[in-house]
């Protein structure tokens, strides 16, 4: 009698067990479709058309967004949650914007500009303290004897042009406590394709804290100055030489290689790594320091990057 109850109470216990498992699971689940449904771009949608001269809700959201990627700068003012005003600062902003991103200088708010806003992006400024933008870096030369100019690169720096000593050219890296295998293997790859291409040697550690670079994940507000946004948003971010660090954002969808949805470690891990060398962001498309891209796709170095780090090392 007493091993028949044992029996049952065990069969009990079990049954508690499976149906706790599969709760969580579900809840995972739903968190997850949850967090796939929205992006933290998405306010972006309901601005289309906004012009100068409107007042719409929202569109200090958008002051902030341009804010945080160097477009606009207020002098002795603070955005409030009120200020939804379409200033002519604002459009100055957006037609910068535009410029950079080789769409139609309108100043508003056309389908076009809302589009590229919202692919996600590297939370690194395209512009910074008003001293660079996407294409400072550019070098000009005339054509004939025309005042015509051609362009033949858009990479870009930092200001001050930041860049690793002379002697540091043996970088080593490490990954803070908890990074996936999946992601290490990925930027392992991501720096031998930047050994590649410059004088630069990359050597892995076990301990991060002995190395000269850092990669981790974070979520929201992570101590850096730069909180994550959540899901759809900024990706990533990296400093310039010789600070070293190198996050991601753990609420987005990784995955290793193109996957609709999610986003390629390792192209993310190129770009971010152009940041810790000294590159800013480029306007060419194709470069893998363009600002944005999105889900499912992968990219390498272009020769515009090639180009930018050559040039800032005097390679």
């Amino acid at each position: 009698m007493a091993s028949k109850a044992f029996s049952l109470s065990s069969f009990a216990l079990i049954l508690l067990i499976f149906i706790s498992l599969h709760c969580n699971t579900a809840l995972a689940n739903s968190k997850n479709h949850k967090k796939s449904s929205s992006s933290a771009f998405d306010f972006l949608k309901h601005l289309q058309g906004c012009h100068k001269g409107d007042k719409v809700k929202q569109v200090h959201d958008l002051k902030n967004y341009l804010q945080h990627f160097g477009y606009l700068t207020y002098q002795n003012k603070s955005l409030g949650s009120n200020d939804d005003e379409f200033d002519d600062e604002l459009e100055s902003a957006i037609k910068t914007y535009q410029l950079n991103y080789n769409l139609k200088t309108t100043g508003t708010l056309d389908s076009e500009t809302v589009s590229q806003m919202m692919v996600p992006r590297c939370g690194v400024a395209d512009i910074i303290n008003r001293t660079t933008r996407m294409e400072s870096g550019k070098k000009r030369h005339h054509h004939n004897s025309t005042s015509k100019f051609h362009t033949v690169s858009h990479y870009a720096f930092f200001p001050g042009n930041p860049k690793w000593s002379a002697n540091k050219y043996h970088l080593r890296y490490g990954f803070l406590p908890r990074t996936r295998v999946e992601a290490m293997e990925a930027v392992g790859r991501a720096f031998r394709t930047w050994e590649a291409n410059t004088h630069f040697s990359f050597e892995r550690v076990e301990d991060y804290r002995s190395g000269d670079i850092t990669v981790g994940f974070h979520s929201g507000n992570h101590g850096d100055g730069a909180a994550f946004d959540g899901n759809g948003g900024v990706l990533a971010h990296a400093f310039a030489p010789e600070d070293g660090r190198f996050h991601y954002d753990g609420d987005e969808n990784w995955s290793v290689g193109g996957r609709q949805g999610s986003f390629d470690l390792e192209t993310v891990a190129v770009h971010e790594i152009g940041h810790l060398l000294g590159l800013g962001h480029s306007s060419v498309k194709a470069a893998i320091m363009y600002p944005s891209i999105a889900s499912g796709l992968t990219k390498g170095l272009h020769s515009d990057d090639i180009q930018g780090i050559r040039a800032l090392y005097n390679l």
